[in-house]
């Protein structure tokens, strides 16, 4: 049996990429092998986020594991299936041999956890062997939970899905399961396929059985076959009619879901999936789902790609050991924030990196200055509903509706564990009401948490949000009311929607501001023009990425120049953000008046992007012969 997996972001190489034989039309589907370090093997069911080192999108896509090996010279080799669909899975099927490929794995959960039945004594398979053992057949990783002969299963694949359902059949002794793989024409995918029976469907009757799955199975026969249970991956529409018939037929059964997602490591919240116990992250909490749990959208939209890349996701048990940060003489990083010290001025932005422990096993989460919560509110929310992220040219627009867990879990679950961190802990406090916020304030006062960072500015909720930051009166109100209620030094983040981002600020200054973030999210929209409708229910969402950065930094010296203007007891300190990706944004961010800065959307393109701007920044101030932050903070105003 294979160790636990955890991600870890590397770069890996291109061994193999062709078009699939038997995919039809000829050239839709590409099989793509790269060349991975020894310790991100992964697990049947798993999947890693790929983006080309040479990309020109954002995001990184999220494709299942089809096949793994691990040669004599300890070289692990992974195999993806990639459905040619879009922009970034042609730039994926576009690579060559010897190509860089950012690889973040393996992630999620697997079919292995959910397996069941007893081995049987003398059974084996080469189909089954480890891939942490010999070279030759070497696969995806094996439980020793797994099903065999002795309880035969059911192994479902619907296009593209095939993939991952595939790799796990290679867990499972030869003849111990029926496989049934669904496609519009021509087969893929089946070469490592050992079945008791393989049923194949395609729509057009070009291979096997005419017609989609219901052509070939129902909830009677999958009685009278006598599954102990089924697991399967496929388009939305497959698996929910699979969840029907195992219902019916009283087996049980496990699906894996996909979602558009960002981070893929449970930070962002973008993936969320609906089910009978409230919103799941499909990347945290499966791919891999138990199908009863699930709650399929009635009726199904129409026109649904066959398209079944398994979503993205982190190892649940994921902790991993940090790596020991080297610290070298030269400038001193370390800033001072509202009274509060930070060993550099590097913060990870609310929203996009979970409470710190997701990023634990992909960098050493202990270099940053400090990392701000999910944004929380006193009771917890299922955020928003349909569509939540939507990547454009740049950027990424994204409509969460902050979703959390609520204050008292975060305090009594999330916060002990953010404090066993050498950074500075920050609840993002929001709310829907004054009487909320105050509350969820006195709550986080009582509590160990070092700062408190008042979220007014965000473009995702009907209610509450980013309407307390928009004008004066009512930021000055809600900052005041909160001030009263915590002597936690209070970190006040703005909306850049405001018609006067600098009166607003001015406003939460004199009502008790030790501190100003700015600026959340722009304002957006985005339309399908395929189906003619808004993409978010809310219609309008969030706007983030190295788009909107020109225009934050604008803000930003904006703000810090009506600052500068004020008496010396009024002038607190900035922190900055909106589009950082690089040091040298952090740089521009510094020069124009900004303390400190957070990194947001940029570290589900680079997860190492935050290390690099601290290494960065310190290559460039001893370059320029600055000792600390200090000594050019603000000189462009």
């Amino acid at each position: 049996m294979c160790d636990k997996t955890y991600p870890v972001f590397a770069l890996g190489k291109v061994a193999f990429c062709a078009p699939v034989d038997g995919a039809k039309p000829d050239k839709s589907v590409y099989c793509v092998t790269i060349e991975l370090p020894e310790n991100q093997k992964p697990l049947s069911g798993q999947f890693f986020m790929l983006r080309s080192e040479k990309s020109q999108h954002l995001l990184a896509r999220p494709i299942s594991v089809y096949h793994c090996e691990k040669s004599s010279d300890s070289k692990i080799t992974v195999s993806f299936l990639i459905l040619l669909k879009g922009d970034g899975t042609k730039e994926l099927c576009s690579l060559e041999k010897g190509d860089g490929v950012q690889v973040l794995g393996p992630l999620g959960n697997t079919f292995s956890q959910y397996a069941g039945g007893e081995s049987c004594a003398g059974e084996s398979s080469a189909a089954a062997k480890s891939c942490a053992g010999e070279s030759s057949a070497a696969s995806l990783s094996s439980d020793s939970s797994a099903p065999n002969s002795c309880a035969p299963v059911c192994v479902i694949g619907g296009g593209i899905g095939v993939a991952p359902v595939a790799g796990f059949s290679e867990t499972l002794p030869d003849a111990s399961y029926d496989f049934f793989a669904c496609f519009k024409s021509g087969s893929y995918g089946l070469e490592n396929v050992h079945a008791r029976n393989l049923v194949i469907t395609t729509d057009d009757g070009s291979v096997g059985i005419k017609g989609m799955l219901p052509n070939a199975l129902d909830a009677q026969k999958l009685k009278e076959a006598g599954y102990k249970a089924v697991y399967a991956c496929g388009p939305t529409p497959m698996l929910a009619y699979v969840q029907k018939i195992c219902v019916e037929s009283g087996i049980k059964c496990f699906l894996s879901m996909e979602n558009r997602m960002a981070c893929g490591v449970g930070a962002c919240l973008g993936c969320t999936i609906e089910t009978t116990e409230g919103n799941r992250r499909c990347c945290k909490d499966g791919p891999v789902f138990e199908g009863e749990k699930l709650i399929f959208a009635k009726p199904q939209a129409a026109g649904k790609t066959d398209s079944a890349k398994t979503a993205a996701g982190a190892n649940n048990a994921a902790t991993g050991a940090k790596t020991e940060s080297a610290k070298t003489a030269g400038p001193d990083l370390s800033v001072n924030i509202a009274g509060v010290d930070f060993q550099n001025p590097v913060i990870a932005a609310s929203g996009t990196f979970g409470f710190g422990q997701e990023y634990e096993t992909v960098f050493d989460v202990n270099r940053l200055g400090g990392i701000c919560s999910k944004g929380l509110t006193l009771d917890p929310r299922p955020g928003n509903t349909g569509m939540r992220l939507w990547e454009t040219p740049s950027g990424l627009v994204n409509s969460i509706g902050l979703e959390n867990p609520g204050i008292r879990h975060f305090i009594d679950k999330k916060l002990p564990e953010m404090k066993k961190l050498k950074c500075v802990s920050i609840a993002n406090l929001s709310g829907h009401s004054i009487e909320k916020y105050v509350e969820g304030a006195r709550l986080l006062d009582a509590s160990d948490v070092d700062m408190i960072e008042l979220n007014i500015s965000c473009p995702n909720v009907k209610a509450g949000g980013m309407g307390f930051g928009l004008e004066p009166c009512m930021a000055s109100e809600v900052t005041s009311k909160v001030r009263e209620a915590t002597k936690k030094p209070l970190i006040v983040k703005l909306s850049p929607n405001a018609p006067s981002v600098k009166d607003v600020a001015k406003a939460v200054i004199d009502s008790g501001a030790d501190a100003i973030s700015i600026c959340n999210t722009f304002q957006a929209m985005a339309i399908d023009i395929d189906k003619e409708k808004f993409v978010f229910d809310n219609k309008t969402a969030g706007l983030a990425g190295p788009a909107v950065k020109p225009l934050a930094l604008r803000i930003v010296y904006d703000v810090c120049s009506m600052i500068k203007t004020l008496p010396e007891e009024k002038q607190v300190p900035v922190i900055g953000l909106g589009g950082i990706s690089c040091w040298q944004d952090a740089v521009e961010f510094i020069l124009a008046g900004a303390g400190a800065i957070q990194v947001g959307t940029a570290t589900f393109s680079n997860p190492n992007c935050m290390i690099e701007i601290i290494d960065g920044l310190k290559k460039w101030m001893a370059k320029k012969g600055y000792s600390k932050i200090s000594d050019f903070c603000g000189k462009m105003l």
